[in-house]
């Protein structure tokens, strides 16, 4: 697919002008190597949270001895 039909195709299927796509910089998706480009961006942000040091550690109570 020519970058010319993909424009087309793109602007038949939402609507809008061929000017507005051609300015927004469609590209065809590679396959391969570059697959990644199809992975979603997505942070775990439990991970992330483990990796940062901690500047203020959880405390603990001392605890209550039965009288």
């Amino acid at each position: 697919m020519t970058q010319a039909q993909l424009n087309r195709a793109v602007s038949r299927a939402t609507g809008e002008s061929l000017s507005t796509i051609t300015c927004r910089g469609f590209v065809p998706l590679t396959v391969g190597p570059m697959e990644s480009e199809r992975r979603p961006l997505v942070v775990d942000w439990d991970r992330l949270d483990a990796l940062r040091p901690r500047y203020l550690p959880q405390r603990s109570r001392p605890r209550r001895t039965a009288a």
